[in-house]
């Protein structure tokens, strides 16, 4: 079957799209966005993490077919014309990225959050970004990234 989506603001269709496959699957193979992730295909990572219509989702437990018609952004999508979101830039500059499989996830989630709730509590970074499992950072420098986007205003 072929998909028509808006991908990042731009008109994308995928075609061949099977039956079971995922939204992940079609973004990274049939469209060429390879940033999220697909760690556990089960949706209890968070690599996967895009907005469908606004929303969070782990694009991993998405049919690739319930996307027809709808507006997804991936982590490359947060990125304008003028460069990295605001909440990447805090990423690098606050070393959140190691091995960078769990960051696409964690990106998106931060974004989300910010864009909710410009001034989040410690507590309220920990429960929005209790979907996202890293291995290699101990969280701390996430949580630094966060917080730097935070104070720099970066909700969307």
């Amino acid at each position: 079957m072929r998909i028509e989506l808006t991908v990042n603001g731009e008109r994308r269709e995928a075609d061949d799209v099977w039956e079971g496959e995922s939204l992940l699957y079609a973004l990274r193979e049939r469209l060429g966005l390879p940033g999220s992730k697909n760690a556990c295909e089960q949706g209890e990572c968070g690599s996967c993490t895009v907005y469908m219509d606004g929303a969070p989702v782990c694009s991993c437990l998405v049919a690739a077919g319930q996307a027809q018609g709808r507006e997804v952004t991936t982590v490359e999508g947060l990125a304008g014309d003028d460069g990295l979101d605001p909440v990447q830039q805090a990423f690098v500059e606050c070393g959140a990225v190691q091995c960078g499989f769990c960051t696409p996830g964690f990106l998106v989630s931060t974004h989300d959050l910010l864009a909710r709730n410009p001034s989040p509590s410690d507590p309220e970074i920990r429960e929005a970004l209790a979907g996202n499992l890293c291995r290699c950072t101990g969280y701390e420098k996430i949580l630094d990234a966060v917080r730097a986007a935070a104070s720099a205003g970066a909700q969307s």
